[in-house]
């Protein structure tokens, strides 16, 4: 039964942020290089230089905002953008010819952020004529100016390129690290640079000398060579080509130790260039469909019925399940890689068409899943998926399916646990990854050689837990034994979702052997003192999310099963109880939204308290480092509150000091609260110079008498001049001046004297200002103040009480 080709929509591009410019770009500009994220979320479009804004635009499918760049005429425009699959985010790198290179980054803040600016060749005047990012490098070919590669004869200008190499890979959570330059090729001519996801192609353009436009190079930095191919002489030359162990190649050398490739022949006759997971393929200008493989070995594909008139068509290829899809113009053709034979013909709505890559293996979200056996096809229509249709009575399940079910019922006859696996629980439990991993490999998606390398840690430690398991019932060195046994069933817990059956058993880990758990935690979350009595932490994010998970509210764990958070702060209270507070600092400071620290529950510093024991029944120093540790202005208040209590003033004193200034109002009320102490006793005057440093710097002096006046005790009888013996001595002037000072020289203003208390302050060695007369009717109307009054001789104090 002959099979049918479909177009599937799978996006009319409204689900891309700036949609309406994605389709203006692609419906506009014929000339528009589009590439696709590893991932399939962003979208990139470049412009010619000279083109109006935006030249460059990335937009991204879901959450994300979108790129828009352009530069003003006199100023040059980039030569190429590249989408990196990064794990942590996205990146995108741009090129310009003199050499500058600038690497932005999303998901490390609002929009899209520089991350890093080089030159790839600085100072000789060389300038990039092509650029490819392969995966975790960046290969550029250069032309370099004369005494740069030694002086250039009118031969030797077809050789005055390099091909050079750097390695780019992301640093921690908002930097890259760009490799030091190595040249792959020196005296080379002027190649162009296509990649696919493992070979860079180096190929002829207009500008190679005819008599090597014949010659293209394939590089396989995995395997450390290169393959030197005439596709046109059947010929094809392999040479070690290893960055990492120095090798680089004069190009003229390379082509004299290589006989035959050098024969007369004619330029390959090129319209259109794309690598594809087979190789790179090419489309000549009768039409011809050409495919050159890795190993350097050549043959025709097919012939399309329209062949390309001129350069300015346009014309795209793609492969699908041994298909070969070729876009001229308006036309799409489907063409069998094995036989040539033309499948099917379609005419296309419009003529502005560009074929995607299929995304990375791993990295498929649940679209480009359903999508899986296609290739996708974007215009400013939409977004399709070009594939076969099967007819129904032909569907049969999928070998994936099938994977998933026979692995429930092996791993359900190996299993202890009672409850029922299913296919779907395979499918999305991180518990079970082998099933996964075969699934991929029977899909085409994964090579084997790519399965082992991603499993042979788990293989490895498989195998050295049936070693551990072997040695335990043969009962040597039992302690040790299950000491690594329980770390290793630690970290497996650490990696699967913790409710029910896993955070029982971990509970149980920590109950049977807290040594062992808590060191097989040090490991998992990275923790190391940093030397001043905090701890810092390495751990990604998805590991402290699970650390830091709380149960619903208003579900109690069942049979006293603790969250993780909880187990662990209760074991750090048996082990080592000094590290608890720097280890709950720690995890409020990982914490985000809905992870127990920064949600709508218990803070951390509340769940760890209640680890403690009740309130009254809990170890008094712990309690304490607790609250101090939390940043709440009431546990810090409530700390304070008990240290004065226990007349701890130089630790409550440096309690209020050790906030910031971004919490005044938190240390203001702490400096009222040990104001009220010294203003009643002076078992605070020892500290009087902390406390002049926690006084707040708007407190004006007046102000400072106002509160002291309110926490002095009243006094039933007159004061007498000295106090009685075995009484608490009095609030003096003299203690006062060091508080009045630091109010009266923080922010006072130059110019007449303000405040009635000032002249407290002044220096001893000079007379006080003369102050204002006051009439005899004044002063009877303020009984028990002093009237100052003139006399002949000077000043007297006559005190109208």
């Amino acid at each position: 039964m002959k099979r049918a080709g479909t177009l599937r929509l799978l996006s009319d591009l409204s689900n891309f942020s700036g949609a309406a410019r994605l389709r203006e770009l692609l419906a506009g500009d014929p000339a528009v290089r589009v590439r696709c994220s590893p991932d399939g979320r962003h979208l990139l479009l470049l412009r010619p230089p000279g083109s109006p804004a935006p030249q460059l635009l990335v937009a991204v499918r879901g959450p994300g905002a979108e790129l828009e760049s352009s530069w003003p005429p006199g100023q040059p425009s980039p030569l190429d953008a590249f989408l990196l699959p990064w794990p942590a985010r996205s990146a995108l790198v741009l090129v310009w010819e003199s050499g500058l290179v600038e690497v932005w980054g999303s998901g490390v803040g609002p929009g899209w952020r520089l991350l890093q600016s080089t030159e790839l060749c600085p100072g000789d005047g060389a300038r990039v004529v092509a650029v490819a990012a392969p995966r975790g490098r960046l290969v550029w070919c250069e032309e370099r100016q004369a005494g740069a590669e030694g002086p250039l004869g009118p031969p030797a200008v077809a050789f005055s390129h390099c091909v050079c190499v750097r390695t780019l890979e992301p640093s921690g959570e908002a930097g890259t690290n760009l490799g030091s330059t190595h040249i792959l090729l020196h005296h080379c001519p002027a190649f162009g640079l296509l990649t696919s996801r493992k070979d860079l192609f180096l190929v002829p353009t207009v500008n190679t000398w005819p008599g090597l436009g014949h010659i293209l190079l394939i590089w396989s930095p995995s395997k450390g060579k290169v393959v030197v191919a005439a596709p046109c002489l059947g010929l094809s030359h392999s040479k070690s080509l290893n960055p990492g162990r120095g090798d680089t190649w004069d190009f003229r050398t390379l082509l004299r130790g290589l006989p035959g490739l050098l024969s007369p022949r004619q330029p390959l006759t090129v319209h259109t260039w794309a690598p594809t997971p087979q190789g790179l393929m090419w489309l000549d200008f009768r039409g011809t469909v050409s495919l050159v493989q890795p190993h350097g070995g050549s043959r025709t594909v097919g012939t399309v019925q329209e062949a390309p008139a001129s350069l300015a068509g346009s014309a795209a290829l793609g492969t699908f399940h041994g298909t070969l899809a070729c876009v001229l113009g308006s036309t799409l053709e489907l063409l069998d890689m094995g036989s040539g034979q033309l499948l099917e013909r379609k005419i296309l709505s419009t003529d502005r068409v560009h074929l995607l890559e299929t995304p990375a293996p791993g990295m498929e979200d649940q679209e480009e899943l359903e999508a899986r056996g296609g290739l996708r096809l974007l215009s400013a229509v939409g977004l399709f998926q070009v594939g076969w249709k099967t007819p129904q009575s032909l569907e049969l399940p999928s070998a994936e399916d099938m994977v998933f079910e026979e692995a429930c019922k092996y791993y359900q006859r190996r299993s202890l646990w009672g409850a029922q696996l299913t296919p779907e629980e395979l499918r999305h439990n991180s518990t079970f990854r082998a099933p996964q991993a075969l699934a991929s490999i029977l899909q085409g998606h994964v090579s084997p050689s790519a399965l082992l390398t991603t499993l042979r840690a788990e293989l490895r430690d498989y195998r050295g837990l049936e070693q551990l398991k072997a040695q335990l019932v043969a009962g040597d060195e039992e302690e040790a034994g299950w000491t690594e046994l329980a770390e290793h069933e630690v970290a497996r817990l650490l990696r699967t979702e913790l409710i029910g059956d896993q955070l029982a058993q971990l509970n149980t880990i920590f109950q049977a052997l807290p040594t062992a758990a808590w060191g097989a935690i040090l490991r998992v979350l990275q923790l190391q003192p940093d030397g001043n009595g905090h701890l810092k932490s390495h751990a990604p994010p998805d590991v402290w999310k699970k650390v830091l998970g709380a149960t619903a509210a208003g579900k109690e764990p069942p049979n006293g099963i603790l969250p993780p958070f909880e187990l662990l702060c209760q074991c750090l209270c048996r082990l080592e109880p000094q590290w608890l507070p720097p280890f709950v600092e720690l995890a409020q400071q990982q914490g985000g939204p809905g992870w127990g620290a920064g949600g709508p529950g218990l803070p951390l510093y509340r769940r760890a308290l209640a680890v403690l024991g009740e309130e009254g029944t809990r170890p008094e120093a712990l309690e304490l480092d607790l609250l101090l540790g939390s940043g709440r202005p009431k546990a810090v208040l409530q700390a304070v509150g008990q240290l004065v209590q226990k007349e701890q003033w130089e630790r409550a004193l440096e309690a209020g000091l050790a906030l910031s200034p971004s919490s005044p109002l938190l240390r203001s009320e702490i400096f009222k609260l040990l104001l009220a102490e010294f203003a009643r006793h002076r078992r605070l005057d020892a500290h009087l110079p902390l406390l002049c440093h926690l006084c707040p710097p708007d407190l004006a002096p007046a102000e400072l008498l106002l509160l002291l006046r309110t926490y002095l005790p009243d006094e039933l009888e007159p004061p007498a001049p000295f106090p009685e013996p075995g009484a608490e001595p009095p609030l003096t002037v003299g203690l006062l001046r060091a508080l009045l000072k630091q109010t009266g020289t923080q922010g006072r203003a130059s110019g007449p004297v303000l405040s009635l208390y000032e002249d407290i302050l002044w220096d001893p060695d000079t007379p006080p200002p003369t102050p204002p007369r006051v009439s005899a009717l004044q002063a009877s109307d303020h009984p028990g103040l002093e009237a100052w009054a003139p006399s002949g001789q000077g000043l007297y104090v006559t005190d109208t009480g």
